[in-house]
């Protein structure tokens, strides 16, 4: 038997090893195309990142034996008429996941989540917050870290979402007025100790919960496709708004941009924690609803839940309709101003603002198209967010985006 190597298996070796190299940039472009669901097959992918076949094979490969993603092992049908039958891909069912935090007026609540924004776990809500800051992250750290052991997955980082602007880089919660958490609160500080203290792998992050809601939206929702995606809700309390450029989000200089709680639509309406009078925080936000509505509040559920609860079974009700027309009405001015600013191509409307919408979806986008300057020529597409959690699953972006960035190297170097 002769000693020298077969040059076809030398070429074929070379050859592959080449595939390889050259798809390794590729490697974080790709995961990205399956996550959003962009790339469904691996022929979607080879168009989508300008690849051969073979790269894309070798890719796709990579990302599977990274425990990411799946590849059929027997192509299906291609995508219309014409081509070779192609193999599907997707996220893997049993791959890692992040630890997602969310905390608001009215609870807190852990989750995992894997690519593709699937929730994979939750852990039971709790309904008390406590005005230490601390206090509450060591307890949703610990309901998620229960998750983990639960589910003996692989973490790869963690994120929180929390109802307040939060100031980069120091990562402070500046205004969480809603949770009676001192201004200045480093959150993500806390939190990182928090999951370290629990033994939890990954970095952690924290920002803006309607931040969070529009980049999962964007990604996995009702802002799929938008080049430039506003996003407008109230959360438990008061208003929040994001933007998404490209799909990445707006955050300003400091990470304070798109304060849209705190544009005036009622001039003579109620006083404001900003000090002003009638802004859309307190205009348009679920207190506001049961107020209008001359209804008081009860302990049993959120504000939130109650606001949408009468608008869905006593919309009838004149005094109940007569404040959602209200609302409406005030969430439609401010909704003008910021398309007169911003031209967004797509407007989603979440919290009790979806409800709004759902309620009544002619009156506010005539009041949009009649108060701003393009809604006349061109309405703006004004849709509501269809995730839910949205905000959950945004935070887990916050804790996935390194690995997109860079696949090898973000789980590698955790071993």
């Amino acid at each position: 038997m002769s000693g020298k190597a077969d040059p076809r298996q030398a070429g074929d070796g070379s050859t592959s090893r080449t595939r390889l190299d050259r798809g390794r940039a590729a490697l974080g472009p790709a995961l990205e195309l399956v996550h959003t669901g962009r790339a469904p097959t691996r022929a979607v992918l080879t168009a989508e990142l300008g690849v051969t076949r073979a790269t894309a094979g070798a890719v796709a490969a990579e990302l599977e034996a990274l425990g990411l993603i799946r590849v059929d092992a027997r192509p299906g049908a291609a995508a219309g008429s014409q081509g070779r039958p192609s193999h599907k891909l997707a996220v893997a069912d049993d791959g890692p996941v992040a630890l997602a935090a969310q905390v608001h007026a009215d609870g807190f609540r852990a989750a995992l989540v894997g690519l593709g924004g699937r929730i994979v776990a939750t852990a039971p809500g709790c309904e008390v917050v406590d005005a230490d800051p601390a206090k509450v992250l060591a307890s949703v750290v610990t309901a998620g870290a229960e998750l983990l052991r639960e589910t003996g997955l692989r973490c790869v980082g963690a994120g929180l979402a929390v109802p307040s602007a939060v100031a980069e880089p120091e990562g402070l919660a500046l205004n969480p007025l809603h949770l009676a958490w001192p201004a200045g609160a480093p959150v993500r500080d806390i939190f990182a100790e928090q999951v370290r203290a629990a033994g939890i792998d990954g970095p952690a992050f924290a920002a803006n919960d309607v931040n969070l809601a529009a980049l999962a939206e964007h990604r996995h929702g009702a802002g799929r496709g938008a080049r430039d995606l506003l996003c407008v809700a109230t959360g438990h309390r008061g208003v929040g708004g994001a933007l998404v450029l490209d799909g990445r989000l707006h955050r300003g200089s400091s990470g304070l941009a798109l304060e849209v709680g705190h544009l005036t639509v009622h001039p003579e309406g109620r006083p404001c924690h900003c000090g002003s009078r009638g802004c859309l925080d307190v205009e348009t936000d679920p207190l506001a609803f049961l107020t209008e509505a001359g209804r008081e509040p009860g302990p049993e559920v959120s504000l939130l839940q109650q606001s949408i609860d009468l608008i869905r079974h006593h919309h009838d009700d004149p005094a109940v309709r007569t404040a959602a027309e209200a609302l409406i009405d005030r969430l439609g001015l401010g909704l003008a101003g910021l398309v007169n600013i911003l031209n967004p191509d797509r407007i989603i409307l979440g919290g009790l603002h979806r409800t709004l919408l759902d309620a009544d979806p002619a009156r506010l986008r005539a009041v949009v198209a009649d108060r701003s300057l393009w809604g006349q020529s061109g309405g703006v597409p004004i849709l509501p967010c269809t995730l839910d959690h949205n905000s959950l699953v945004g935070a887990a972006e916050l804790a996935w985006q390194p690995v997109l960035d860079d696949p090898l190297g973000a789980l590698s170097s955790r071993g």
